[in-house]
């Protein structure tokens, strides 16, 4: 995946029902910031000379993560989705990266019933929390630690 691919992967993105998309994290300006620094590790498929899946894929130099895997409705179950996880993959293995996660939200039949089928570990021994970095929310967190 490149930058130039922006427009089209954005545009399939918003075609997906309850796909989670951010208006600052999945800008085109922080797409390409994430890409300049997982340079070779997201793909794209092309069929029929459009972009009809999708992963951003990066690293933290000790983990692996996949997001906003997507294939478009009309070309699922074709193994479209398989092939880009398995360039992601073997693109994080070649960093010497071992573990690979993904975030698949709960009501996504479809994703989970694909990662299911892959494979993939569904981790019931943990809770996954975010944050938003504003400073609003750091104030507020500051303010909450002092009274613990």
């Amino acid at each position: 995946m490149e930058i130039r691919d922006y427009n089209q992967v954005r545009g399939l993105w918003m075609s997906i029902k309850g796909f989670g998309i951010r208006s600052i994290d999945d800008s085109r300006e922080e797409v390409e910031r994430f890409l300049k620094r997982n340079p070779t590790t997201s793909v794209v498929a092309v069929e029929d000379g459009k972009i009809v899946g999708a992963i951003l894929c990066g690293s933290d130099g000790r983990q692996g993560c996949l997001y906003h895997v997507c294939v478009h409705k009309k070309y699922r179950r074709r193994g479209i989705g398989t092939q880009m996880v398995v360039y992601c993959m073997n693109a994080l293995k070649e960093q010497k990266i071992n573990k690979v996660s993904l975030i698949a939200f709960t009501k996504n039949d479809i994703g989970n019933a694909f990662w299911n089928k892959i494979g993939w570990n569904q981790r019931k021994d943990c809770n996954y929390y975010d944050f938003v970095l504003n400073e609003e929310n750091i104030t507020r967190f500051i303010e909450a630690e002092s009274e613990i």
